[in-house]
């Protein structure tokens, strides 16, 4: 069996990963580096050297670079001033989707989109305005946005390397602004003046409880050993409320009981199914003593029996005295709606299998998926990627707490300034890497790494941030999948594709053959990482410059824009993920905008490219 069969086979096998979703795309990476290893397709020494290559340097260096705007108040000062825009929706449309576009050009898309996503958000709640007609646009310009610079978006990194490869020269910093500019702005003038009308509309999600539907979510509420309402039966605890709070079930013993069936007392250790929001919570708490507590499998082993535990003495003072101490405390306790990344740790996990409530001190309250809330029990529910949560947790670590686990924080924030010295600290050091870069003084990683490194030596950025800013599935998606693609161009395959693709397209002009190496490439970054279609992509597109005896520029350029713009599922980009759930949006949802917005992006590109990178 020749090499490039077999490299068919692993890349067909890759595919059908990524697609699946079983397991997140940098463990298939690396399972199809290591079949590609055991099938002799990469040498064993060769295996991880991709791990190394310029391409990923520069992505890890780009997101440090990104941190560092973010915590130094730059993205915070734009972002106050979108604040501004007034109740004119289309207003709204260009501001956010203007800020966030060019946000994009010097910053990591996903981040962008991070930054401002809140910020749409509040939008939306002050004007009373449906989250869906703001959020798809926002994702789709952040895609937008990266197509204007080299540091845009990782497919720009890997084209302009590969191209290094090939011919000993990358593209610059602003190769790809002619084409990317002219594209970004076609699409941000569609997308506000026409495209937003074609987005969904999920009515009923503008206000802060609306949006999360807290008012009718399923919420669990433990009772303590000291809880007032132990040995209260549900009438007594509706008498001492004042009010009827609707209690759905009592779960004992792991036993669900309807609410409306129980009549004994409660206890200690029972789970109450409480239909409530915020108010509803503090009331429980203060009135009846419950509250958000762990869920049995996390809790500490239980007290020993009465007969078992005479004569208490005094180890028995101790334990309860530990006892007290282990409990955590309610003050500074808020509640706070976040969306499941799709880097998130909680992906495929369940809140028992996480420890949210002992490793990470935050209390599940509710989850939401496409826009509707889950009635599933709390434990049982396994997170994914797009989730809206309802978290509880104290004030001071909860930030922290929300980084670590992968998830970004949807409620209204506190927009801060940061301090002039850092803000203009880290637009000095980022304008020397881009003067470095233009000159040609260094190359792109070299710059990039080099003022990624001054941020940190000056403290823009904390060590532990900027060790938190890289994204970890990403770099091993890439330092996996670069030997994959060379050994598709090594073993011929990529050879044999173009050759296949020049038989049909013997006939039409070489343009045509552009635009369907677009579309399969477009095509491609909807089913799977964008950095994954460009890395495979790339080498098809060369072959075909060659067999055409044309310039390998164009055909990279294509690669490069089409390999971005992943408009037509939420799956093909972070970016469209990230709004999945706060704009309550279907799978279905996406291709309403994203189909003509694709065909928008065919039409302007391919002229733009070959005007500017002629055959």
């Amino acid at each position: 069996m020749s090499d490039a069969v077999l490299v068919y086979g692993v890349l067909g096998l890759t595919l059908v990963g990524f697609v699946w979703g079983r397991f997140r795309y940098d463990l298939v990476a690396l399972m199809a580096l290591l079949g590609s290893v055991l099938l002799g397709l990469v040498p064993g020494e060769a295996a991880f050297l991709g791990f190394g290559h310029p391409a990923v340097i520069t992505v890890a260096a780009v997101l440090v670079l990104s941190k560092g705007f973010e915590r130094s108040g730059l993205v915070d000062i734009i972002a106050e001033q979108a604040l501004k825009v007034g109740e004119r929706l289309l207003l709204q449309l260009l501001v956010l989707t203007g800020t966030v576009l060019l946000l994009s050009a010097v910053m990591n898309n996903v981040g962008a989109l991070a930054l401002m996503l809140p910020v749409a958000m509040r939008l939306a709640r002050a004007h009373d305005t449906s989250p869906s007609i703001l959020l798809m646009p926002l994702a789709f310009g952040s895609l937008l946005g990266g197509l204007m610079t080299l540091i845009g978006t990782p497919p720009n990194i890997i084209v302009a390397s590969y191209r290094g490869s090939l011919t000993g020269e990358s593209f610059g910093m602003f190769s790809f602004s002619p084409v990317g500019v002219v594209v970004a702005l076609v699409g941000l003038a569609f997308i506000v003046l026409l495209g937003w009308r074609l987005t969904p509309r999920r009515q009923g999600q503008a206000s802060a409880d609306e949006l999360f539907d807290t008012a009718n979510y399923l919420v669990e509420l433990r009772l303590p050993e000291e809880a007032k309402a132990c040995g209260w039966t549900l009438s007594e605890l509706q008498r001492e409320l004042g009010e009827t709070v609707p209690v759905i079930g009592v779960i004992r013993d792991d036993k669900r009981r309807p609410g409306h069936a129980f009549l004994g007392a409660l206890r200690a250790g029972d789970v109450l199914l409480v239909e409530g929001g915020p108010e509803e919570i503090k009331l429980l708490e203060d009135k009846a003593g419950l509250r958000l507590g762990a869920e049995p499998e996390e809790e500490e082993p239980a007290e020993a029996s009465d007969d078992e535990a005479e004569p208490r003495g005094l180890a028995a003072d101790d334990d309860e005295e530990k006892a007290a101490t282990r409990k955590p405390s309610t003050e500074g306790l808020q509640l706070v709606e976040a969306v499941v990344r799709n880097d998130s740790m909680m992906v495929n996990r369940t809140v028992t299998q996480l420890r949210l409530h002992h490793q990470h001190g935050l209390h599940l309250v509710a989850v939401a998926r496409d826009g509707a809330r889950l009635k599933t029990r709390l434990r049982e529910i396994r997170f994914q990627a797009g989730d809206v949560l309802l978290l509880q947790g104290d004030e001071s670590g909860l930030a922290e707490a929300l980084g670590t686990l992968g998830c970004l924080p949807l409620a209204s924030r506190n927009l801060t300034l940061g301090q002039p010295r850092l803000l203009l600290m880290s637009l000095a050091i980022f304008a020397l890497a881009i003067a470095a870069m233009l000159l040609d003084l260094l190359p792109a990683a070299v710059a990039l790494s080099a003022a990624a490194l001054a941020s940190l030596l000056v403290g823009v950025l904390p060590l532990r941030d900027a060790y938190q800013a890289v994204d970890g599935p990403v770099i091993v998606l890439l330092g996996a999948m670069i030997p994959v693609g060379q050994a598709l161009e090594s073993s011929g395959g990529a050879a044999l594709i173009a050759g296949a693709l020049l038989t049909l397209g013997a006939q039409w002009p070489v343009v045509v053959t552009l635009v369907g190496l677009f579309a399969l490439s477009m095509l491609l970054s909807n089913v799977i990482n964008n950095a994954a279609a460009a890395l495979l992509m790339a080498p098809i597109a060369a072959s075909l410059a060659n067999g055409f005896d044309a310039s390998v520029d164009p055909f990279l350029m294509v690669v490069a824009v089409s390999a971005s713009c992943a408009f037509l599922t939420p799956i093909g980009h972070q970016s469209n993920t990230l709004v999945l759930g706060p704009g309550g949006y279907r799978f279905g949802d996406y291709w309403r905008l994203g189909l003509p917005l694709s065909l928008l992006v065919l039409v302007v590109a391919i002229p733009m490219i070959l005007l500017v990178w002629p055959l």
